[in-house]
């Protein structure tokens, strides 16, 4: 008797080679080109080990995916049906795009009969709409090119740069057969490069060389020593040569602010004085954006010598004069440099390194005399303060864009340490609304992780809809903390310092989040007394609920907005 042919679509194809990625969750809605795909992980996925993560709009689910790369380190799979699914999709796509996230972004196309016929959500050139936002895009219709378009997507997501890439899968594809023997489905090893290549000699000891003879270093920690777990040879390379060290947003983690070489993030509080006075500065995968004042005066000298280490070329000396250019990852680069200077003799104490610690400590102090004060209504930084003390050292922290992020940044390193990959803040896009989405993806990611957002009232209400989805999916200590000043804070600012208060558009009516979120079934709180704000966290943690506390506070403009409108940058 002839052996029976085992038989599979394209759906089971597309299942089987996201499970060699180790892809554990596709967050994303439901198309009709979708249903072979939902039909396999229905008959055999999950229990491999994949399952699909229903959201209630497409942007919520890009964001959810790109919250899950950020904080594990591997790609984040979103998808959504043909047309307006895709659609949808971009704006969490692009907030991946502007942080260097590898998000895998998987759309449907249309059965090509009927490609010219103006069918329903058809005649859409989704390819086009996709290639400004992400890295590499890929079109098949036929179900032998699934294994393959999978291992490019793959590939070019998180090889060099990381970054979002597009996949569009006709649906003649998902619905061909094909058997089974007939496919070669490999594993990640067997196709990309997994390690990281070696600098050359030449650059480390000319980089060591220049700073062994700086008086004044400083390092500047970014997203590229993040997404390269690069942080134990960061903190261990400071601490033997006694350097000051800058983190972007992107950085944050990637060294203790029990280290005393720690002096914060960006340019907020003290390390607007040591970039100025620095005369050699080790920039490791950091881009000099608005975050870092675009490497521009009066922030940054042109004479001081810049060694730029950067996974991708493109972003060195693009800003700024550099000295030296060194296209690497910066593990690599970290234990190389490391093992050479373990050849020289270890500075036990640098000046320059006592003075700016000594400034930190004067900033921690100013500020927490400030961020105490009992008003009503609650001053802003009061709310960040509590927040950062009452979060679990190993927890995670979202933070919402806006006047919010720049509140959070004047005293994010001042309390708890937070560690590598624990920040999450779309920094590139200053993307608003991925509060509720990223706190759906970081939870899914760190289950047994406390998860805080913070979020403006404005930012909230973008992506609201998706408080169901956490309470569908029962999750547990996750809070949604909303600064709720009844304003589109940032903008209402610009038209405060820079249109003669001439306000448009930017006040909010009074409204009630916390009811808004019970009615979700959710845990809801109002809070307006500064000394409620930590028993409602802690009530919000043991409702064993997702949670919602509305705090009201005034609203003001913190210091980070009028140094961006001062850069032109609002």
């Amino acid at each position: 008797m002839a052996e029976e042919k085992k038989m599979m679509n394209g759906g089971d194809v597309l299942v089987k080679c996201l499970l060699q990625e180790n892809v554990k969750y596709m967050f994303g809605i439901p198309g009709g080109q979708l249903l072979t795909m939902y039909d396999a992980i229905y008959r055999w996925g999950k229990e491999q080990g994949i399952s699909t993560i229903l959201f209630r709009h497409e942007q919520a689910a890009a964001h959810a995916a790109d919250a899950w790369a950020r904080l594990t380190n591997t790609p984040g799979v979103c998808f959504g049906t043909v047309g307006p699914g895709a659609t949808h999709l971009i704006p969490g796509v692009g907030a991946a795009w502007g942080d260097s996230i590898p998000v895998i972004a998987i759309v449907p196309q249309v059965n090509s009969r009927f490609e010219d016929h103006q069918t329903l959500q058809g005649n859409l050139d989704q390819i086009t709409l996709f290639k400004p936002i992400t890295k590499y895009q890929k079109s098949i219709r036929k179900i032998e090119e699934i294994p393959d378009a999978v291992r490019k997507v793959f590939r070019e997501a998180t090889s060099g740069r990381p970054r979002p890439v597009f996949l569009e899968i006709f649906e003649d594809a998902f619905l061909e057969e094909i058997e089974e023997n007939k496919l070669s489905i490999l594993s990640s090893d067997r196709y990309r490069a997994i390690g990281k290549p070696a600098v050359n000699d030449e650059l480390i000891k000319e980089s060591l060389d220049l700073l062994l003879n700086a008086e004044k270093p400083i390092i500047i920690s970014g997203g590229g020593v993040s997404r390269a777990g690069a942080w134990k040879e960061l903190e261990e390379f400071a601490e033997y040569l006694q350097i000051p060290v800058i983190t972007s947003i992107m950085g944050i983690g990637t060294i203790s602010n029990k280290s005393k070489c720690l002096v914060g993030a960006s340019l907020g509080g003290p390390a607007v004085s040591v970039t100025i006075e620095a005369d050699v500065i080790l920039a490791l995968g950091v881009r000099f954006s608005h975050i870092l004042g675009h490497g521009e005066e009066p922030f940054w000298k042109d004479s001081q010598k810049l060694i730029q280490v950067d996974i991708d070329p493109t972003n060195i000396g693009r800003a700024k004069p550099i000295t030296l250019g060194i296209v690497a990852d910066c593990n690599m680069f970290l234990k190389q440099i490391l093992e050479d200077v373990k050849k020289t003799k270890k500075i036990e104490k640098r000046e320059w390194l006592e003075n700016v610690f000594d400034g930190r400590q004067k900033a921690i102090e100013a500020n927490n005399k400030k961020a105490s004060r009992d008003k009503i209504p609650i001053i802003p930084q009061r709310l960040i303060k509590d927040v950062l003390e009452y979060i679990d050292e190993d927890g995670i922290l979202i933070i919402d864009a806006g006047d919010l992020t720049c509140y959070a940044m004047e005293q994010i390193d001042f309390h708890k340490p937070l560690g590598p990959l624990s920040v999450l803040n779309s920094v590139g896009m200053g993307h608003l609304g991925t509060s509720v989405p990223y706190g759906i993806g970081a939870k899914l990611a760190k289950p047994d992780k406390q998860v805080i957002s913070l979020s403006g009232d404005g930012s909230f209400m973008i992506n609201i809809q998706d408080l169901e989805t956490a309470v569908r999916l029962n999750l547990k200590n996750l809070i949604y903390v909303i600064a709720n000043n009844s304003a589109w804070g940032m903008i209402k600012s610009g038209q405060k310092l820079a249109m003669g208060k001439r306000y448009i558009d930017t006040d909010l009516p009074e409204f009630n989040y916390a009811a808004c979120a019970e009615g979700f079934g959710c845990y809801g709180e109002v809070v307006t007394d500064p000394n409620e704000i930590k028993p409602a966290l802690e009530r919000a943690k043991n409702s064993n609920k997702p949670a919602v506390i509305d705090v009201k506070i005034k609203y003001d403009t913190p210091d980070g907005t009028k140094l961006l409108l001062s850069m032109g940058v609002l």
